[in-house]
């Protein structure tokens, strides 16, 4: 097996994807935020003290992909044309599920910038929740689906975060 983030001297390298034909690359990954129902519905009703929870989390979501090549050793800087932050929040299941969905034309894939995004977004919400609960707990950060590139599309098969 050869690891292409390294030379043959095993120096660690980024990847060449001058070679490679732009195409359109969109990239779709999640995250999970688990908290108590009181808290949940206290960032429902923005009821909580720092403010606009979702808002906020939307803003750092889209910055982290943004920033994604300063965080990520070897990751490419890439032009994005799109990064969104939608939020589902599960009453039931006392949670805010994530999905960051991030979009360029490039030579290489966009699932670590929405990876990022994602794993951004939910710390954020921790972080503006904290105050109110310490239990918070962040899982099922997930790539869902990714599209363009040689390998074509591929998506989860199996439900995320449940």
């Amino acid at each position: 097996m050869s690891f292409n983030h390294f030379d043959d001297k095993g120096q660690a390298i980024m990847v060449d994807v001058s070679a490679k034909s732009p195409t359109l690359r969109t990239a779709t990954a999640g995250a999970v935020v688990r908290m108590s129902h009181k808290t949940l519905a206290a960032v429902a009703t923005g009821g909580m003290a720092k403010g606009d929870v979702l808002g906020v989390a939307r803003l750092a979501g889209i910055a982290a992909a943004k920033k994604t090549p300063d965080l990520i050793p070897l990751s490419h800087p890439l032009a994005l044309h799109h990064a969104s932050i939608e939020f589902t929040l599960d009453q039931e299941q006392g949670c805010v599920r994530i999905e960051a969905t991030v979009r360029a034309f490039e030579r290489t894939g966009v699932e670590m910038e929405a990876m990022v995004a994602a794993s951004v977004a939910a710390l954020t919400v921790y972080d503006m929740c904290k105050g109110m609960e310490k239990g918070i707990a962040i899982s099922d950060v997930v790539l869902l689906r990714k599209e363009g590139g040689k390998s074509g599309t591929w998506q989860r098969g199996l439900p995320w975060g449940e």
